[in-house]
C-alpha cells in the first residue's frame, strides 16, 4: 500500500492555507483508493537547528521529540511530497532544516537511512507568484533524491501569490487531478 508523506514547507501564518497547500490538497484528493496520507506543517514542528557533527563526533544520537516523529514518518512513507512554495528561487527554510537533518539521520547507528530511503519517490508541489521556473529549487530536491537513490518525480507547479490565487490556474488544477497517477504534461517538467 502506498503511504504519502506531505511535508508542507510554507511559512504562512498558522491557520492560513497557502497556494502550494491548496494545490497539494487537490492532488491528494485524487490519490488512488487505499493510499495512506500523513501531513506535517514543518514550520509548526519544534525542530532543533541542525548541528554538523560529522567531523567531530562522527555519529549522531537517535532523534527525540518531534524530530523522531518526523524521522519515523519519513521512513514509513513510500512517497515524500514536498509542498513547497518558492521563496527567493529556493527551498523554504522549514524544508531546508528538515533536509539538513537527513545528514544526521545518515549517521544514526542502526537507522540505515540511505538504504531505507532508496526506491521511495520524491514529489514536489510548488507555487510562485509568477511563471518563472525557479529551477534551482527543483534541482536541489532532485539532487537530494538522487543522492539517496530515490526516484525524483516531475514537479507540479502552479501560479501562486496572494492567498487563493492558484484556484485561478486551471492548468495546474487540471494536472493536480491526475498528478499521482498520470505522467505530468511537458509544460510542467524540467526542460
Amino acid at each position: 500500500m502506498s503511504h504519502f508523506l506531505f511535508l508542507n514547507a510554507s511559512t504562512r501564518e498558522p491557520g492560513h492555507v497557502g497556494n502550494s497547500e491548496t494545490l497539494a490538497r487537490q492532488a491528494a484528493a485524487a490519490l488512488p483508493a487505499g493510499s495512506a496520507q500523513t501531513w506535517f506543517k514543518l514550520a509548526e514542528l519544534e525542530l532543533p537547528p541542525f548541528v554538523d557533527l560529522r567531523h567531530t563526533a562522527g555519529s549522531y544520537p537517535p532523534p527525540a521529540g518531534e524530530l523522531k516523529t518526523l524521522l519515523d514518518a519519513t521512513l514509513a512513507a513510500t512517497d515524500l511530497v514536498f509542498v513547497s512554495p518558492v521563496y527567493w528561487f529556493s527551498i523554504p527554510s522549514p524544508a531546508k532544516t528538515y533536509l539538513d537533518h537527513w545528514s544526521a539521520w545518515l549517521r544514526v547507528p542502526g537507522v540505515d537511512f540511505k538504504e531505507q530511503m532508496a526506491g521511495k519517490r520524491l514529489w514536489v508541489i510548488a507555487t510562485s507568484g509568477n511563471r518563472e521556473r525557479a529551477q534551482p529549487m527543483f534541482d536541489s530536491y532532485r539532487l537530494c533524491a538522487e543522492f539517496l537513490g530515490m526516484q525524483f518525480m516531475p514537479p507540479l507547479w502552479g501560479k501562486g501569490g496572494a492567498p487563493g490565487a492558484v484556484l485561478e490556474d486551471g492548468e495546474a488544477l487540471a494536472v493536480a487531478q491526475t498528478y499521482f497517477g498520470e505522467p505530468v504534461p511537458a509544460w510542467n517538467v524540467k526542460d
